[in-house]
C-alpha cells in the first residue's frame, strides 16, 4: 500500500480539501498575477524595454530593492540581538518589550509614516540633533531606509524567537564543557541551528520592505530619481491612466522579488540540511 493512499485514509476528505485549496489559491493569487502578466502583454517588447530602461524606472527599482535588502540585513542582525535578549534573559518589563515588537504589525502604515516623519523631521525629537550633525533623515533615501527597518523588524524576531526557545541551553553548556569558547559556541552550535529561521526572517523582512508604500511615502520626499520608490511610481502611472506601464513595472518587481525569495529559500533548505539530527 502506498504512502499516499495511507495518508488519504488518515486524512479524510483529501480530495475536497485539496480542491478547495487550489481553487482558493487560484482566485486569490494565481488569477490576479496572471492578469498582471496578461496586461503587460499589451506592450510590444520594445515598449516594455523602453519603460524598464528609463532612468526614472531604474532609479525607482534601485531605491526599492537596494534599501529593502539593506534594511532586511540590519533587521537580521538587530532582530537576532532582540530575540536573544527576550529568550535568554529575564528582566523587568520583558513582556512589555516583547509586545512592543508587534506594534509595526498592528499599526496602520500611514500612521507609522506620519509618526516617523514627525520624529525625524528637522525639528523633530530625533531629527533636530541629527540635523545639527549634518544628517538629514526625513525626505531623503535615509528616511526610506528607516521606515523599512521599522516595518520589517517583527518578521525577523517572530520567525527566530520560537526556534531559539526550542534550542536547549544544555547544548551550549555541553559545548563549553568540551572546551569551546563562547564565540565558537555561537558560530558552530547556535548559528547553524538558527540559520534556516534567520534566512526565513530575512526573506520575509525583505519582501515586506519591497512592497511597502504607506509608511514610506510620508518620509521619503518622493523626488524622482532620488527618493521615489517603485510602488509609488506604479501608483503615479495608474493615475496617469498608463496601465500597461504600471503593470510592466509591477511584473519586474514581482519577478525579481520571486527570484530573490526563491534563492533565500534554497539557502534555507541547504542550511537546514546541514543541521545534524538530534
Amino acid at each position: 500500500m502506498s504512502a499516499v493512499a495511507a495518508q488519504r485514509r488518515t486524512l479524510p476528505g483529501f480530495g475536497l480539501t485539496m480542491g478547495l485549496t487550489l481553487t482558493w489559491l487560484s482566485v486569490i493569487i494565481l488569477i490576479p498575477l496572471a492578469g498582471l502578466f496578461l496586461k503587460s502583454l499589451e506592450l510590444s517588447p520594445e515598449q516594455f524595454w523602453n519603460i524598464l530602461s528609463s532612468r526614472r524606472t531604474l532609479n525607482a527599482l534601485r531605491v526599492s530593492f537596494g534599501l529593502a535588502f539593506a534594511a532586511a540585513c540590519v533587521n537580521l542582525v538587530m532582530g537576532s540581538v532582540i530575540v536573544w535578549a527576550l529568550v535568554r534573559y529575564r528582566f523587568p518589563g520583558r513582556r512589555l518589550f516583547d509586545a512592543i515588537v508587534d506594534v509595526p504589525f498592528a499599526l496602520p502604515t500611514a500612521v507609522a509614516g506620519v509618526a516617523l516623519t514627525a520624529l525625524f523631521a528637522e525639528k523633530g525629537w530625533l531629527g533636530a540633533p541629527l540635523a545639527a550633525l549634518g544628517i538629514k533623515v526625513a525626505f531623503t533615501p535615509v528616511g526610506i531606509f528607516v521606515a523599512m527597518i521599522f516595518i520589517g523588524i517583527p518578521f525577523v524576531v517572530r520567525t527566530v524567537q520560537p526556534v531559539l526557545q526550542d534550542l536547549d541551553p544544555e547544548i551550549e553548556e555541553a559545548a563549553g564543557s568540551l572546551g569551546a569558547s563562547r564565540w565558537q559556541t555561537i558560530f558552530r552550535v547556535i548559528l547553524p541551528s538558527l540559520a534556516p529561521a534567520l534566512l526565513t526572517g530575512l526573506a520575509l523582512a525583505f519582501a515586506r520592505a519591497v512592497g511597502e508604500y504607506g509608511s514610506v511615502i510620508f518620509i521619503a520626499g518622493n523626488l524622482p530619481n532620488v527618493s521615489e520608490i517603485a510602488p509609488l511610481l506604479i501608483v503615479i502611472r495608474l493615475s496617469e491612466f498608463r496601465y500597461a506601464d504600471a503593470t510592466a513595472i509591477a511584473v519586474v518587481m514581482l519577478v525579481v522579488s520571486f527570484v530573490i525569495i526563491f534563492a533565500v529559500n534554497r539557502l534555507q533548505r541547504w542550511a537546514q540540511s546541514r543541521i545534524p539530527a538530534r
